[in-house]
């Protein structure tokens, strides 16, 4: 029977990853993420799970050696956070590169410099482009959940594509709240036992990783990648449905609440979307059709869903966690463009909020949702909530 814990988020995270329980383990700690290796240390140290766990002198070989891992054939999982994730991004992409169907954790912080150790989601959109599935978590029982369903997407035979499960630094990593954990069979039944389909060491089928690759075959490869991406996108519904059958909740590529009457709509990753939904729910009190748009899977990023949600709208807010310099923030740029072809096409602003861990508040969430009621929004100029003067 599911049990219902008390704990933090990064400690709902280690039991998800106890339960898969992953041949090798390689990490090194950083601010915020050290708890989840931190608690999953102390499960292999008490003999809960058989892993091997590797502590190494940085992230750049923390993700060296779960390459060598999984290249060997082990299920292998990691964790980071902010500079840690740019120090090992070299290794990233090679990681995707190689179809290594790792699975990380970042819980998320913002980027040097200057140097900060609270949320933004700089970090996650540094590797946006490197070829790995990416998973957003508004809270634990998400990063819980979508840790355990990564698995399963990732080690797919017609995907093998590694996988990152993003949770926010400190508001879900370290804060306390309750979450359901599935009984450990089921969980162990859910994500199979990992057969690799490509090891290095096996000798009868040999394999070349890590060789020169030019012009001859370099084009050919990442096409092969982009592959992958297709059939995740192709197969992550059904592995959605099989996961809502073992827990009874269900996900889908957007979580939305309340937009399908909605005339306004916001578009917002991660923990923000809890206090979106608050402000949501005041609104609809002071009888406006407002909604929110939460996206549980941001690459492959779901265009049809949503121009499917969104299109016909009187106006839609996007609000991001990090900023792209000199060109438009990311999730919103790439909402806009999922909405090129809408043939209602609805009036849309972005917005930045809460970098470097700012508060964000559900009286900054009003002030977007009002530009959007009063029609001044500008699709080309970019908003700051919070922001000092």
């Amino acid at each position: 029977m599911p049990n219902k814990l008390a704990v933090t988020g990064a400690n709902a995270v280690a039991h998800a990853m106890r339960q898969i329980n992953p041949d090798v383990v390689a990490a090194y700690p950083i601010t915020p993420q050290t708890p989840i290796v931190q608690y999953y240390a102390d499960f292999v140290a008490n003999g809960i799970v058989d892993t091997v766990m590797v502590p190494v002198e940085s992230e750049h070989s923390a993700m060296s050696a779960v390459v060598g891992s999984a290249a060997a054939g082990a299920r292998t999982m990691t964790a980071t956070a902010a500079n840690g994730l740019a120090l090992m991004t070299e290794i990233v992409y090679i990681a995707a590169s190689y179809r290594l169907p790792i699975v990380m954790p970042i819980v998320n912080r913002a980027l040097s410099g200057p140097i900060n150790i609270h949320c933004d989601h700089s970090d996650a959109m540094l590797v946006r482009d490197s070829g790995w599935l990416q998973f957003f978590s508004e809270d634990h029982q998400e990063a819980y959940d979508l840790t355990i369903i990564a698995t399963k997407i990732a080690e797919n035979d017609d995907v093998l594509l590694p996988a990152m499960v993003n949770l926010d630094g400190f508001i879900t990593s370290h804060g306390v709240d309750i979450f359901e954990m599935l009984d450990d069979e089921v969980v162990r039944d859910f994500v199979g036992q990992w057969e690799p389909k490509y090891p290095l060491l096996n000798t009868e089928k040999p394999v070349t990783l890590g060789s020169l690759d030019l012009f001859d075959y370099y084009y050919e490869h990442h096409r092969q990648q982009e592959i992958g991406m297709e059939k995740a996108y192709e197969l992550l519904p059904g592995v959605f449905e099989e996961f809502e059958k073992i827990s009874g909740r269900k996900y889908d590529f957007l979580d939305k609440y309340k937009t399908d009457d909605a005339d306004y709509v916001m578009v917002v990753l991660n923990s923000t979307a809890s206090t979106a939904k608050y402000v949501v729910d005041e609104l609809r009190e002071a009888g406006h059709k407002v909604g929110l748009l939460k996206p549980w899977v941001f690459t492959p990023f779901p265009k049809k869903e949503i121009l499917a949600a969104l299109e016909g709208k009187k106006a839609v807010v996007v609000l991001d966690r990090a900023m792209s310099f000199g060109k438009e923030a990311p999730l919103y740029s790439l909402v806009k463009s999922a909405l090129y072809k809408a043939e209602d096409k609805p009036k849309m602003g972005s917005f930045i909020y809460g970098l470097g861990g700012r508060d964000t508040t559900p009286t900054m969430l009003h002030e977007a949702f009002e530009a959007a009621m009063n029609d001044e929004l500008d699709e080309d100029t970019q908003k700051y909530l919070g922001l000092r003067e």
